[in-house]
């Protein structure tokens, strides 16, 4: 129901067209915005200690390969994001170079503590409401203080009762790895139990020595009774062609 309401309303592009007819609530988005950031903190703890199914499509349009992989993705009670693979269906060049390096890069990124979408972090400019009724959506530009790895430049929706983000949209601003040029996303959330919920990510990546790289990842089945050996879970032999 989600998806079908965003896709009818916003438009998946560098930047959103909002200018047509934008509904200036300055007031409310502030008060919007306040509810979501004192939330960020909660919302990040409560992700913690479970786990998740996961499908990841990557391609390479330039020499049509493509690859399928289904996994559990493990959040740690420290927030460490561990992978362990189900099946593999595809092409190993996509495997090695587009889907495990997507999966490294996300399980370093964590490590690194302090990247979230907060005041200390970004600039925040409400550009207006889309919807009505319960599902009434502020829209936020948000653009990093600093050039760090792992901040993206872009823009947020965010459900107005419940001020959680039901859409993350940007670019990186800073490559996570030498291997990639540019990276652009779309990450949505479901809301569940008063919680965002990853659900769906598509990625547009642009790499030094195969071209363009796409990804679609879908997250289901969120439970958070994760198991107490989520960290024992490795990724790194990923690269090496381990599954």
């Amino acid at each position: 129901m989600l998806t079908i309401f965003l896709t009818a309303v916003l438009i998946i592009s560098e930047a959103p067209l909002l200018a047509a007819s934008p509904i200036r609530q300055e007031a409310a988005g502030n008060e919007v915005l306040e509810r979501y950031l004192a939330l960020s903190e909660s919302q990040k703890q409560y992700l913690r200690g479970a786990e998740m199914e996961v499908d990841i499509v990557g391609t390479l349009p330039a020499v049509n390969k493509s690859g399928k992989l289904r996994a559990f993705r493990y959040i740690s009670k420290l927030g460490e994001i561990t992978y362990r693979v189900i099946t593999f269906q595809g092409d190993n060049t996509v495997k090695k170079d587009v889907i495990a390096r997507y999966m490294s890069a996300e399980t370093e990124a964590v490590k690194h503590p302090g990247l979230g979408v907060t005041a200390q972090n970004y600039r925040f400019k409400h550009y207006g409401v889309h919807g009505s009724g319960d599902w009434k959506l502020h829209v936020f530009r948000v653009t990093p203080r600093k050039k760090s790895q792992g901040l993206f430049e872009g823009w947020i929706w965010i459900h107005e009762r419940t001020a959680l983000p039901v859409r993350e949209q940007g670019r990186l601003v800073k490559s996570p790895s030498v291997f990639l040029k540019r990276v652009a996303f779309v990450r949505d959330y479901r809301i569940q139990d008063g919680f965002a919920i990853p659900s769906h990510v598509t990625s547009s990546i642009e790499t030094r020595i195969i071209g363009r790289a796409e990804l679609e990842i879908t997250f289901k089945n969120f439970n958070r009774q994760a198991s107490a050996n989520a960290g024992d879970q490795q990724v790194a032999s990923l690269t090496g062609g381990g599954f």
